[in-house]
Order: structure tokens, then C-alpha cells, then sequence
């Protein structure tokens, strides 16, 4: 089956090279079809085999056709490889550099003949970038970063993308045999950001029929190597995979193992051998003896601790927290309440108000803020304070049609160069709740970026921060900031910081959330919802803030709605 993330990658691909022939339009639009597909939480090639594609929000006929290309060539796109061949550049090495879009990608093209990845590092490194109108020294240096961090990035495929792969290898196993136990262990299991390959394991009475229908799977691009009790496939663009076959005795301890981190097993491994044990994949021994095999928890309660949820094993004080009986409660999905950063068609979403509203109540939330962009960001088709006064009147109409279901009105301002806002006082003043993001400016040192978000963070109106440090996972780091200064700064005004759980994104970092915990800074796990299908995306902030120690009680949106609204009024 080809993935809905590799459908939307297509599509992405192809509204870039469409933008580098300066085509109109058409880009616009196949961008707001891949954010449709990648949020969509039903298997796309599903809704295909349906004929449903045209009823997908941003989908037409011309895009429909595309997508079935795609489906039926399991991931390529003869559309997609006709364009490419149409250029005289590598866009799949040019785009993966942070602040190459395909308007400056031709013009170093057009310029300096730059092609490939290759030949953009010597151009940068040799000063000709910096020489350009419209580049400079700064741009130049921010493209060798770039360069440097698209090769480290290189690999590793986002945790929402690894997932669903995982989930499907997981059911195909499940219909090839019987199995006693199943489930993926590693970073997957850990929800770490980025997944560099995924293990399974297994445990089953019939291991050759599993092994076959492993290396069989439609997502297999080739078998790397198979036996009785280990295979490994490579997935279509995506990393390795592997398969290991258990002895049912042995599960708890081999899951412990291959969960990892591999630092914490080290310390756990250090601890057993201090009690007179043996750990490994294998069990717990004490000489001969396996004293405990069968599950993680009696593992970790033959050590002397509690269980360690997985999010948490990272060896950054969980092992102690453990012995000491102190480990976090840790957030669970269902403790969300609502979703405080949404948009609609009323700026860059694709849905209505009341279809937002209503996606949001059937994934099991009781309120959303609604927070649409504001004026200066026009790209993103962002609100006039009089367009804001026309949308809190729709607001109020629709407050009877959703039976109990909460809007709250708010806005998502662009935090300026000076750190202040770029909606007037007054209409700020209207507003439920406010979320002040940077989306201008990213190439601020650490100086001026801390400055920003402090100077944001003291204003009066202005209650979540969002996406603070602006990184997007494999593409860009995120600019640099004083976060002691900024936790101060919340802590001081009582202002929340947001996990933004867009997949690209998960920003902030488990280990700033951690900060934010130990510090007693509120925060904020929203979905930044643009289309209907993205409030699953929640679970991905749920697991950041969990491998950053969160609790229900740190987290603003575990909250009612009219106590959100009172938490926010305090600050005016």
C-alpha cells in the first residue's frame, strides 16, 4: 500500500518543481492537497479504490488523477519524473537545504550553474553565494548549515511516517499466523522524533509463514537478508526493517532490550550486576538461573524499581526517579480537553468553522480555540482586524448548532522583529485566547531571537507561544534561544509555551518540555489543525511531552475551556 505520507511528498515535490517553471496557481494547490493527505487519518489509497478522492477538501479531478498515478505505480509519480527531468538541477539534494526554495534554486542555477548538492557546497564555500544580489554573507553560511545538517538528517524517517508503516506490518502478521505477542520496539517505541529503521518482534507458532509474508509486504523494496528467527527488508523510501521471532519465555526481556535506549540498558545492566545479576536479551540471571524473562515489569521489580513507561527510558534521571518510587504520572491522550491552535479557511486552513468544530468533537475533544492567522503574514491569507470583528459574528451564530461544543476565538499573531505583535491593542483585547508565533525573521542570532520571544511573552495580550524555536525536523534546526531567559519569562508573566504537534515539527524538544516541567512553566500540546483530519496529530504532542516528563497538571488544554479563558484574562 502506498502511504499517505508518500502521496503527499509527490505532491509536494511536484508543486516545488511546478514553482521553479513559475506556473501559476497550480502549486497553491497541490501544497493544500499534500497537507489534506498527509493529515488524513484513513489510508488515501482506500478512499481511491472508492473513487472518493474529488470529495477530499483541495482535491479536484487534475490533482484525483495524479494520486491514482501514484497508487498505482506504488509510490512513483510519471508526472512527478517527467518534471524533473524537465529541470537542469537536483531538486531532491537542492530542497533538502534549509532556505533553498525553488525561486532561488534556479537562480543559482541561472547564476552560478549550481546543480546539485555538490556544487552548491563549493559555490558557498569558495564565496560566490555571498557575491549574489539578494543572497550575502549571512544567506551563504545559513546554506553550508544547511548543507551540513541536510547529510546528518539523511536516513531517518519522522515518527509519523514510521508509525503507520509499523502498524501495517504489525496487521499483516497478525492475518499471515498466529501470534502470542507482537509489537515494534526501538525509537519507534520510545516515539522518538525521527526513526532510523524499525525492529518487531514476535513471538508465534509458526515463524516460516510470518518470515514469508514479511519479506512479501507490499512496502518491501528488497530483502536484505532472511532466516527462522530474523529477516530484514528495506522499505520503499523509507529505512530498514526488521523482524525478529522470540521464544515466548524470553519476551519481556528481549522487548526491554530492543527498546533501548541504549544508554539506559547500559545502566540498567550496571545495577544488575551490582545485585549479583545478569541482564540481556535473554533474561535477568542470577548465575544460571533466568529469575525474570517474560515481562518488563518484573525486570524492573526484580531491580528495585518501578516500571519505566518506554517515552521515558533515556537515561536522564528515570532509573533513579524509579528507585525512589518518584517516576511522573505521565500525560495520556485522553486527558486533553481541547485544542488551543487551529485554523480555517478564513486564512491557510481548508475547512469551514463549523467542520473544524466538528472534526475536533468526533476525535473526543470538548473545545478548540480558533486561531487564525493574522495580517502580515499574507501568504497564509492572514485576517484584517475587520475581518477578525466578521468572523467573531460567524463565531456566534454557529455557538447553538454545536450542542455543547466549545469555540473560543483567538489568533495566531506574528511575533515581530521587536518582539511585539502585529495586531492593534484594541482588537487584541476581543480575543479568548491569543498564540504569538515567529514565522519572519528565523535567521535571528540567539540574542535577538531570545529578545523577541521575552519582549512577546511580557505583553499583556499575547498567552502561548507557539512553535518557540521554529525548527522543522530534518530540514531546519530551529534558531537558537536563551531558553533559561524565556522560562523566566513565562514563569514571571504565567504564560505557556506550546508543543506543536505538526509532524515536521514537535516543537518544543522533549528536553526543553523537561525544562519547562522542572521549572513549573505551563504548556500547550495543540495540533495546529489546518484541515479537518490533523487532530490526531495531538497524540504525536502527547508523546513528546510524556519523554519530557509531563503531567496532566502541566499541560494548559487538560483543562475546561472556561478555564483557559480565565487563565488567559488574568494576563490583561
Amino acid at each position: 500500500m502506498t502511504s499517505n505520507q508518500e502521496i503527499a511528498d509527490v505532491l509536494y515535490q511536484i508543486a516545488d518543481l511546478m514553482e521553479m517553471q513559475e506556473v501559476a496557481f497550480k502549486p497553491q494547490a497541490y501544497r493544500r492537497a499534500a497537507q489534506t493527505i498527509e493529515s488524513w487519518s484513513e489510508e488515501v489509497e482506500e478512499v481511491a479504490k472508492r473513487g472518493e478522492l474529488e470529495e477530499l477538501p483541495g482535491i479536484g479531478k487534475g490533482i484525483a488523477e495524479h494520486i491514482n498515478e501514484i497508487i498505482l505505480n506504488n509510490g512513483r509519480s510519471p508526472y512527478l519524473e517527467k518534471l524533473k527531468k524537465s529541470l537542469p538541477i537536483k531538486a531532491d539534494e537542492l530542497f533538502a537545504v534549509e532556505g533553498l526554495g525553488p525561486k532561488r534554486a534556479m537562480m543559482l542555477y541561472n547564476k552560478l550553474k549550481v546543480t546539485d548538492l555538490a556544487s552548491l557546497e563549493k559555490a558557498a564555500r569558495t564565496g560566490k553565494i555571498a557575491r549574489l544580489e539578494h543572497f550575502g554573507e549571512t544567506t551563504q553560511e545559513k546554506i553550508l548549515a544547511g548543507i551540513e545538517f541536510a547529510r546528518r538528517s539523511k536516513g531517518r524517517m519522522l515518527l509519523s511516517q514510521a508509525l503507520p508503516i509499523a502498524e501495517r506490518i504489525i496487521a499483516t502478521l497478525k492475518k499471515a499466523g498466529p501470534v502470542s505477542n507482537i509489537a515494534y520496539a526501538g525509537s519507534l517505541r520510545r516515539k522518538s522524533t525521527t526513526i532510523g529503521d524499525i525492529d518487531i518482534l514476535v513471538t508465534t507458532k509458526k515463524p516460516k509463514e510470518l518470515m514469508a509474508a514479511f519479506v512479501d509486504m507490499k512496502e518491501a523494496a528488497r530483502t536484505v537478508v532472511t532466516g527462522p528467527t530474523k529477516s530484514t527488508i528495506e522499505i520503499r523510501n523509507g529505512p530498514h526493517a526488521d523482524l525478529r521471532v522470540l521464544d515466548p519465555s524470553q519476551w519481556g526481556s528481549a522487548l526491554q532490550y530492543f527498546t533501548g535506549s541504549k544508554n539506559h540498558n547500559i545502566a540498567l545492566r550496571r545495577i544488575a550486576i551490582a545485585k549479583g545479576y545478569k541482564l540481556s536479551e535473554y533474561g535477568l540471571f542470577k548465575g544460571s538461573k533466568n529469575v525474570a524473562s517474560k515481562t518488563e515489569e518484573e525486570i524492573y521489580r526484580k531491580l528495585g524499581m518501578d516500571y519505566i513507561e518506554p517515552e521515558l527510558r533515556e537515561d536522564t534521571g528515570e532509573i533513579k526517579a524509579a528507585q525512589d518510587r518518584k517516576l511522573p504520572k505521565l500525560i495520556g491522550r485522553s486527558d486533553l480537553r481541547g485544542d488551543l491552535h487551529t485554523h480555517s479557511t478564513w486564512s491557510d486552513g481548508t475547512a469551514s468553522i463549523i467542520e473544524m468544530a466538528q472534526a475536533a468533537k468526533s476525535y473526543g475533544l470538548d473545545y478548540i480555540a480558533l486561531t487564525d492567522h493574522t495580517e502580515k503574514l499574507k501568504i497564509a491569507n492572514g485576517l484584517t482586524p475587520q475581518r477578525f470583528e466578521k468572523q467573531a459574528a460567524e463565531l456566534r451564530g454557529l455557538s447553538k448548532k454545536l450542542g455543547g461544543f466549545q469555540i473560543l476565538h483567538g489568533c495566531e499573531l506574528n511575533i515581530m522583529e521587536d518582539g511585539t505583535p502585529d495586531v492593534p491593542e484594541a482588537t487584541l483585547k476581543r480575543f479568548d485566547i491569543v498564540v504569538a508565533s515567529i514565522h519572519m525573521g528565523l535567521t535571528n542570532d540567539r540574542a535577538r531571537a531570545t529578545k523577541r520571544l521575552v519582549n512577546a511573552i511580557s505583553n499583556p495580550h499575547i498567552d502561548v507561544i507557539g512553535h518557540p524555536t521554529g525548527r522543522l525536523i530534518g530540514k531546519r534546526p530551529g534558531y537558537e534561544i536563551d531558553l533559561d531567559a524565556v522560562i523566566d519569562a513565562c514563569k514571571e508573566h504565567d504564560k505557556a509555551l506550546e508543543i506543536d504537534s505538526q509532524p515536521e515539527r514537535i516543537d518544543l524538544d522533549f528536553g526543553m518540555v523537561r525544562e519547562c516541567v522542572k521549572r513549573g512553566v505551563r504548556l500547550s500540546i495543540s495540533s495546529d489543525s489546518h484541515t479537518t483530519d490533523s487532530f490526531h496529530f495531538l497524540e504525536l504532542g502527547v508523546s513528546n511531552a510524556r519523554r519530557g516528563w509531563c503531567e496532566k497538571k502541566d499541560v494548559l488544554n487538560t483543562t475546561s475551556a472556561e478555564k483557559v479563558k480565565e487563565w488567559a484574562r488574568k494576563h490583561e
